[in-house]
């Protein structure tokens, strides 16, 4: 129950790195190097956190099988 806050930020700083990287794909655009410059360390702190929450975020692989429906 305590993890659904950490959760829901991980999954919320995953979507923004996710939206980034759309950006960068299909419009050739880097917002977080727009916003904060191109590899300064406020965008390097942005892109590690992200990288840190897309592994954290690989636990919920294994909580999918471990939700139980039993009544």
């Amino acid at each position: 129950m305590g993890n659904k806050i950490i959760d829901g930020i991980a999954l919320t700083i995953a979507i923004i790195g996710a939206v980034n990287w759309g950006l960068i794909g299909f419009l050739d655009f880097n917002l977080v190097a727009t916003i904060f410059g191109s590899m300064s360390w406020i965008s390097r702190i942005i892109y590690a956190l992200v990288g840190i929450c897309g592994l954290y975020l690989i636990c919920f692989y294994m909580r999918l099988g471990d939700s139980s429906d039993h009544a």
